[in-house]
């Protein structure tokens, strides 16, 4: 998995090319054994080899853009020039293509990013499992068995998580509404970064939630993440220097919901990273957050999305079902319980408790837990299981959806050894504080000491 600031010195170098990088990994891409067929709704590989050539064609000329030869994917929902953005559903596939690039792709192209394909997705963005039963489940990249097994991605940008850690593309856009940068990338091994929700415009995008929706990227490394918000949120230069993590406060809320019922293996390799931070210098602080148990024991998410969902599709489609991933249909139905005064309710909790969470944070550099409570569950499982599949699908929601509730800004890194599991750790940050989050991550990613030297693309 190639790190943007390893591209960007080996074609300074001259010992890659963007072109030879677009090549590798189409033919990862298109490689009939591999994920590929799954992962990709469409791949345009003549356009990204005219970008590529225009990219090189910029570093000779010492015209170099941020983001030049670097690979990243669009999830299904985002509208991209001459496309069609169908969200991973089957009933939008027939729409008209887009008559121009949403701003969050606009901005990646004028970066000199390299478009690299729509990827597959939950339909709609409607869960965090990963499972789309129109287009197939991209695997996890561990855990694949020979027979066609595996385990689910994490969603609902599962295209994107995968197409990264396998190597296919180098970064990936998403969206954000309940942690759905931040589980595939968790589940799979990479970092992910959700911003504070007005950082990056979500216009022309396919909403979920227009209260918790945000766009972020999955990427190798804090770095790449940190240089891919720059441009999304159309900052000037993006964080490059760590802070230090001597002195710098943690808020270990151990005694809450997020650090409970993990699996073994989530449990393990998120306290060591935690015994790593403190021997690095931080000073966590494991301490009480009964405004996070609030949450837990009086809010939802879903008295949000549901009724959001609800109204959008009503407005734009038939609303009928026909079409729908029922599962997906069947969480959206929940709207129709959700009275004009609960709704209201819910959104006058949510002000008043973003504004307890950030006292509660005041005088902290970032809350720290896990991203995702369980290890990637198996797909096979869940595919014919109701009760399964909504069980799983709570668990993994249940640490990253509460951060859009909050509107804060999020990371998480990869936390496990070699070989075993994928295993996220996430950094939680208040609102704006977006910069310092990222480069309190640079710091977080090194005393984690994570082997970011990529292997060649």
């Amino acid at each position: 998995m190639p790190t943007i600031q390893h591209l960007r010195q080996q074609f300074l170098l001259g010992a890659d090319s963007a072109s030879d990088v677009v090549a590798r990994q189409l033919a990862r891409a298109q490689d009939p054994t591999g994920e590929g067929v799954r992962v990709f709704l469409s791949l345009d590989t003549e356009h990204a080899l005219a970008a590529a050539q225009a990219s090189e064609r910029r570093l000779r000329e010492a015209e170099v853009r941020p983001l030049d030869g670097v690979t990243v994917t669009i999830k299904d929902l985002f509208d991209v020039a001459g496309q069609v953005t169908a969200a991973g559903s089957a009933v939008l596939r027939t729409r008209s293509p887009a008559d121009a690039d949403c701003p969050a792709v606009a901005r990646l192209r004028d970066a000199g990013a390299i478009l690299f394909g729509r990827t597959n997705m939950v339909e709609f963005a409607y869960s965090g499992v990963g499972i789309n039963p129109h287009y197939g489940t991209p695997r996890n990249v561990w855990g694949r068995t020979a027979d066609g097994g595996g385990r689910v991605p994490g969603g609902s940008t599962s295209g994107g998580g995968v197409a990264v850690a396998d190597g296919m593309a180098t970064a990936a856009l998403g969206s954000d509404t309940g942690g759905s940068v931040r589980i595939p990338a968790a589940l799979n091994g990479i970092c992910g970064f959700k911003p504070t929700a007005v950082r990056v415009p979500v216009l022309g995008a396919v909403p979920l939630s227009v209260s918790l929706d945000s766009v972020g990227p999955l990427a190798t490394s804090v770095d790449c993440c940190a240089r891919l918000d720059a441009v999304l949120a159309g900052d000037a230069q993006p964080v490059s220097a760590p802070l230090p993590l001597r002195g710098r406060r943690l808020l270990l809320p151990r005694a809450t919901t997020v650090w409970r019922d993990l699996d073994r293996e989530v449990g393990d390799a998120c306290n060591q990273a935690v015994g790593r931070l403190r021997a690095a210098g931080a000073d966590v602080v494991e301490a009480a957050l009964p405004e996070l148990d609030d949450y837990f024991a009086t809010a939802s998410s879903g008295g949000l999305s549901a009724p959001e969902a609800l109204d959008w599709h009503a407005a734009n489609l038939a609303l009928d079902g026909a079409g729908y991933d029922p599962r997906v249909w069947q969480r959206m139905q929940l709207g129709r319980a959700v009275t004009r005064s609960q709704y209201a309710a819910t959104l006058a909790f949510r002000r008043f408790w973003i504004d307890r969470m950030n006292l509660a944070l005041a005088g902290f550099d970032a809350l720290v837990c896990p991203t995702v409570a369980c290890i990637a569950p198996d797909i096979a499982p869940l595919l014919v299981s109701d009760d399964a599949f909504f069980k799983a699908n709570a668990r993994i929601l249940r640490n990253t959806a509460w951060v859009n509730f909050m509107d804060g800004c999020a990371l998480t890194i990869p936390c496990h050894a070699p070989g075993a599991p994928p295993v996220g750790v996430q950094l939680v940050g208040r609102h704006g504080a977006d910069r310092a989050l990222l480069a309190l991550g640079l710091a977080v990613e090194a005393a984690l000491d994570r082997e970011v030297t990529p292997r060649a693309a």
